[in-house]
């Protein structure tokens, strides 16, 4: 298959076999709805963008308000220091790595909340290297099974039948276990560093987590936020962009040349991320869905509803009012795309992946492009996509697209995607 796919996308349109999924959702391209999508370039006032400056200045921003109002949350500024640790620092892999685990203190203090960020550097490239930022779901032990990254405390659902999380001590034998979704050799050797959080450090995945993250700093006891303000997704960005910090801080680690990457419901993170905090020099989204790259409208798949009804945790009140009515919101997600241009953004799915719409997610790139053109940029070499057979998960496969896609832009001249 070729690396970009570009000519299988274009020649089957996307029209991907069905899958044994749930049987009440609308899997039939037939069925999808005629729909209207918003101009990312036309301004509230009417106003038609059609420069680069005028998308900066005015028209970005009034996007990003509004997924910030209607979707995600407003989330707080940039703190004016959040302090770190190097916990530990030494060779490692073999001597293929320098392996450094770090501790940031969300409050400044080490009792209060922190997260815990694995870093690898690879041991002979040139220094400071370009690196890939993303957050894990089952800790930091699973992305390898080096036995020098630390155990720490993940949370667990004892009892399958119930909602009930427990934080436990993560299992030895876990290591390792999400390895084929993160390829750390394949990474180091290709020059590049690699930096993972546990999303459960910065705040667990369910209703109620609030009470055991750092949004504990930011309300009292009992206390939601308001309507408009940030859920967990929102939360897991602003993590993120608390991990860029540190690496700034790094000498080993280029800041300026970071991708930041994510799988499923942390491939939403990654977009909202990227469209937050433009330090993030590439975008890599993978099988992000409804709510992440695939177009809303289309009512294929995964429904607002089903993001709402499932996970009310994960998006700010206010998206909840739009179940059932896409069609009102005012926004989609090719507009979140636009968000991160002029920086390269890549986005993958898989094809028997129906519920995350793999076609609604290449779409949803073709309608941010003219956003990409007042830049020069444009589909394949700024707007990366693949899709590939099998499910909803991370291969090697994947990497070996995403690799090439960020030498190009991390790479060339020794600089960051400007």
């Amino acid at each position: 298959m070729p690396k970009m796919l570009w000519v299988l996308i274009l020649a089957a349109s996307l029209h991907l076999p069905a899958a044994a999924q749930r049987s009440d959702v609308n899997y039939d391209e037939d069925k999808v709805p005629s729909y209207i999508l918003p101009d990312p370039l036309r301004m509230h006032s009417g106003l038609v963008v059609r420069d680069a400056d005028t998308w900066m200045r005015r028209r970005r921003p009034e996007i990003l308000r509004l997924f910030e109002t209607y979707m995600y949350g407003r989330s707080p500024a940039r703190p004016k220091t959040v302090p770190f640790e190097v916990l530990s620092e030494e060779a490692a892999l073999g001597g293929k790595a320098v392996r450094k685990q770090v501790a940031v203190y969300f409050s400044g203090k080490k009792e209060g909340p922190k997260m815990q960020l694995l870093l690898y550097v690879p041991a002979d490239a040139p220094k400071p290297a370009p690196a890939f930022l993303g957050l894990n779901f089952g800790g930091n032990h699973t992305v390898h099974a080096d036995p020098g990254i630390r155990l720490g405390e993940i949370w667990v659902r004892p009892d399958p039948k119930k909602p009930a999380m427990e934080k436990r001590p993560a299992r030895p034998d876990s290591r390792g276990s999400a390895s084929e979704a993160w390829q750390v050799e394949k990474i180091l050797a290709r020059g590049y560093a690699l930096a993972t959080i546990y999303t459960g450090d910065i705040e667990p995945d369910f209703p109620g987590g609030i009470e055991h993250g750092f949004r504990t700093l930011y309300y009292t006891a009992g206390q939601s936020p308001a309507p408009d303000e940030w859920g967990t997704i929102a939360a897991w960005a602003w993590g993120l962009s608390r991990a860029l910090d540190y690496l700034e801080n790094d000498p080993a680690v280029d800041a300026k040349r970071v991708a930041v990457i994510g799988h499923s419901r942390l491939g939403k993170t990654a977009l909202w991320a990227a469209a937050q905090d433009q330090r993030f020099a590439v975008c890599f989204s993978i099988q992000s869905g409804e709510g992440g790259a695939a177009i809303s409208r289309r009512k294929f798949g995964e429904r607002v509803r089903n993001l709402n009804t499932s996970f009310p945790h994960w998006f700010c009140g206010n998206y909840k009012t739009f179940n059932d009515l896409e069609d009102e919101l005012p926004v989609d997600s090719h507009m979140l795309i636009a968000l991160i241009a002029p920086r390269p953004v890549y986005v993958s799915s898989a094809e028997d992946d129906r519920w995350a719409d793999p076609r609604g997610e290449y779409l949803a790139l073709v309608h941010a492009e003219p956003v990409y053109h007042l830049f020069g940029r444009s589909m394949p070499s700024s707007m990366g996509y693949h899709i590939r057979p099998g499910k909803h998960s991370v291969i090697a496969y994947d990497w070996d697209q995403y690799l090439p896609f960020a030498d190009r832009w991390l790479k060339a001249a020794g600089g960051a995607a400007k």
